[in-house]
Parts: structure tokens; sequence; C-alpha cells
């Protein structure tokens, strides 16, 4: 078994099960368990594959096929510019999430303090952290214990100064925070069954479902912020793209000011962010 042949039947397998990027996750694999890079796997191509390395890369490929995230796979995921360890118990970091983080260092400066409430692998409050230098008193929150546990896991391997609370929202979270960031379940119960089995099947249902109309969360955080946020705090979401003018309503009516919604890359509207002036 060459390299080359290692790759193609990695790809072609992946393709058969309804993999949609098979190339890129079957390479990605090679990379992994296969140890080696483009320039390395393109100067042995036509060698034979090590034993051992063929074994890890066809297991890799195997789990893949059952549709496992690759990044549960791998154990890791970049989110700004960082590697953020993952498995099974926490939503993996997307790109769009990424946005919320640069939309919350417009408002962050030294010495806030800032909350980040659903924090799952707690890449957005790790991320605005280290981006700050450590210069905030940061906080995250999370009903999951086991999310909770990655999330140390990824600050203590970041090197990021954060405390963790386990809890429903913000139940066992006190005091009062500049900045309060959420990026928090907001997929509507029925659609869930229609996503991809990567999602559907294998991320924490905990993190996705945000039951009947996706708006549960937002409703319960907008509300429960307010004895939460310093005069002058920001709150910010991230949303689905079609939850810009809901979310923003419910932030109006609860007395929010500056109410705006931001798009991301694709130019979806994917960031609520609004403050608290009592």
């Amino acid at each position: 078994m060459t390299w080359q042949e290692a790759y193609k039947r990695g790809t072609a397998r992946l393709q058969q099960c309804g993999v949609k990027e098979a190339g890129a996750d079957a390479w990605i694999l090679m990379e992994e368990y296969g140890k080696t890079d483009r320039a390395h796997y393109f100067l042995r191509q036509m060698e034979e594959m090590p034993e051992e390395a063929w074994h890890s890369y066809e297991c890799a490929i195997a789990k893949r096929a059952q549709r496992i995230p690759v990044q549960q796979i791998t154990g890791k995921q970049e989110f700004c510019g960082l590697e953020f360890q993952v498995n099974e118990h926490v939503l993996i970091p997307r790109q769009d999430t990424e946005c919320l983080v640069e939309e919350a260092m417009k408002k962050v400066k030294p010495g806030d303090h800032v909350l980040d409430v659903c924090t799952g692998s707690g890449c957005i409050i790790i991320s605005i952290q280290k981006l700050m230098r450590d210069q905030c008193v940061c906080c995250a929150t999370d009903i999951s214990k086991e999310a909770l546990k990655m999330a140390e896991k990824n600050a203590m391997h970041l090197e990021a100064k954060v405390r963790f609370v386990q809890g429903d929202l913000m139940e066992n979270v006190a005091g009062r925070y500049h900045c309060i960031v959420s990026n928090p379940p907001y997929i509507e119960s029925e659609v869930i069954r229609g996503l991809e089995p990567e999602v559907r099947d294998h991320e924490p249902m905990l993190a996705l479902d945000g039951k009947e109309d996706g708006l549960f969360f937002y409703r319960k955080i907008i509300k429960e912020a307010l004895h939460y946020l310093e005069p002058e705090g920001w709150l910010l979401f991230e949303i689905g793209y079609l939850q810009g003018e809901a979310v923003s309503t419910l932030m109006i009516q609860s007395g929010y000011r500056e109410v705006t919604v931001k798009k991301d890359l694709a130019g979806l509207d994917r960031i609520v962010l609004g403050q608290y002036r009592p």
C-alpha cells in the first residue's frame, strides 16, 4: 500500500459514505495519523506506507466514515489562531464565531470584567483573554460539567486566566461585568433532525437545541444579564442568520440601547449587540 493509494482509498471511502469534503478530510487525517505533510507526502507518495501509519490512518478514516466530525477524531480545532482541544461534549468552534470575538474586542478594555455564558470549549472567552494579554478579569459558565472540564483544559494549555463556573446560564455568577458574550443554543428543535449527521448525531444536543423557536436562551440571557452588567456594559450574542430581527427586538423590548446587528464574512446576520443603560 503506497502513500498515494492509501490517500485515494481513504478519499473514496469517505465519498461513498456521503462526506462532503471527502478529499480535504482524508488529507487532514493523513497528515495527523500518517505523520506527514504535503512536501513529505509528494516526495514519497509512490513509496510503501509503513504498516503502523496505514493502520492508524485506516482507523481514523473508519471513524470519519461513521460521520464522526474530523475535529473530534483529531481532538483539535483552530479558532482565532489558537489550537483548542475538543471532544463530543463541546460544540466544535466555528469560523463564524470568530466574529463574536472581533466585536467583543471593540468593546473590551484592559481591566474590564468579561463573562462568557454557555462557554463550551471556552474558545470565545479564552481568545478574548489571550488577545487582551490577560489584562481582563474573565469568567465563563456552562451547565455541562464535561464541557467545563474541556474548557479548563484549554485555558490551562493556552495559559489563559479564566475562572469557570458550573451552572444554568448565570445562576452561580457573582458580581457585575463590563461585557457579557454568549453563543447559546439557537437551533429550533424541529430543525435539528434535518441537520448533517456530524452535527445532529455527534455534537452535544445541549449546545444546539434552542427549543421550539430557537429563541429560548436569548430571552433568558437578555433578562438575566440586566442584573450582571455594569452601567453602559455590553451584551453580545452570536445568532443564527435568520434571527437578527427577532433577537434585536427582544433586546430593545428589555431596554437595551444601541442595539445593532453585525454580519459575518458571508454577509449574513451573525452578531447582535446592545448596551445596558439603567
